[in-house]
């Protein structure tokens, strides 16, 4: 499985879904969407345009951006 996090520094919700991961012993790849332009672009791409963090993609398919219920970022 591939996990990938779009994130913004200082970003709470950003901190909330890697804590979940992290707790949860799921491996994740952190991106930074606000400072790499590159990564920002790729995560536009999955998210249709949407700049919500953190934006989650699992093994290549957007799963939704934001965090908590309901999601916020």
């Amino acid at each position: 499985m591939s996990l990938v996090i779009y994130v913004k520094p200082g970003c709470p919700y950003c901190q909330q879904a890697r804590d979940h991961y992290n707790n949860a012993g799921i491996e994740f790849i952190e991106y930074d969407a606000q400072n790499d332009f590159d990564r920002q672009l790729e995560m536009l791409a999955y998210t249709d345009g949407d700049l919500t963090v953190p934006a989650i993609v699992k093994d290549g398919v957007y799963i939704g951006s934001g965090w908590g219920d309901p999601p916020r970022g």
